[in-house]
């Protein structure tokens, strides 16, 4: 049973812990600095490859040396990337993330290549292959806002494809272009933030009843430190988050996203699903970068 994500790649470098930027030419000692594969899509796909589940993932990244990188990385980490397309004289998406003691990530970020990601850029074949397709960051892959996506999608669906997205941005111009997608996708995983954006709601739980009424089956609503909230037509439930302590957030939306699809690739209702989601989260939040703490990881385990 093969998933397919398909939307943002980026690559991420990271550094921990930052306290602050040094003033002029001075230089800060730091504990660890990583460079991953990361993104809505990309990150989603290595998590899941780290669990033992086959995965392929769709994109569009540069013909530089951080598409280079990029590809590599996911390759190596048992990644399927013969669909990701590489794009002359375009820069691959990348983000500079000083992680704060605390675990939280400002970034400076550059879209690249993710933008211009299109309907003929996809093979059609695997995504009507799929057992789950996993739409990540639809919010910024404005090519992809295309009738002829959105009636790929319902073949898709009407073959038995399951398919699930999540955003990337917090910016409500970008994740209100997403609210298109939702009548043609099964389980939306926004935040808070971006669950509100996309609803005009004053809170989760009607932000989750409207998500529902524009067509997905469930509606799970990420809250960070509180954990998240699953509507479904059978009702609305939170899961609390793991006490882990935390070194760096970054990521931990794309773990939970792997867990949520292993959960329903591996016969779990939402609920169950998301709970497997909380745990990879968790994970993840332990370490530095999108895919802290999942290699060799069983998820039947959890």
């Amino acid at each position: 049973m093969t998933v397919v994500t398909l939307g943002v790649h980026i690559v991420d470098v990271l550094a921990r812990p930052v306290e602050s930027i040094p003033q002029g030419q001075d230089t800060h000692l730091l504990e660890q600095i990583r460079i991953t594969a990361a993104g809505a899509a990309a990150g989603t796909a290595v998590d899941l490859a780290a669990i033992g589940l086959p995965v392929a993932s769709m994109g569009v990244v540069g013909d530089d040396e951080l598409g280079d990188f990029l590809v590599m990385i996911m390759r190596r980490r048992g990644v399927d990337i013969s669909g990701i397309v590489r794009r002359p004289g375009e820069q691959t998406a990348a983000s500079i993330l000083p992680i704060r003691p605390d675990g939280g990530r400002p970034s400076f970020h550059v879209p690249g290549a993710n933008l211009g990601l299109a309907t003929a850029d996809l093979d059609k074949d695997r995504v009507l292959g799929a057992s789950v397709l996993h739409l990540g960051g639809m919010d910024v892959t404005w090519g992809l806002h295309d009738p002829a996506f959105f009636a790929l999608l319902d073949e898709a669906r009407a073959g038995g494809t399951v398919v699930t997205m999540d955003l990337l941005s917090n910016m409500p111009d970008l994740v209100a272009g997403a609210r298109s997608f939702l009548p043609h996708v099964d389980h939306v995983l926004p935040n808070e933030e971006q669950a509100l954006m996309l609803t005009g709601a004053g809170d989760v739980e009607e932000a989750a009843g409207a998500l529902l009424a524009t067509g997905p089956s469930g509606a799970v609503i990420t809250l960070g430190g509180e954990g998240s909230l699953v509507a479904t037509a059978g009702g609305r439930i939170r899961i609390p988050a793991l006490d882990v302590p935390v070194v760096d957030t970054t990521g931990c939306g794309d773990a939970y996203c792997a867990g949520y699809i292993a959960g329903l690739l591996g016969g779990r209702d939402a609920v169950g699903a998301a709970r497997l989601g909380t745990a990879l989260a968790a994970r993840v939040a332990g370490g530095l970068g999108s895919d802290a703490g999942l290699a060799g990881l069983d998820p039947a385990t959890l």
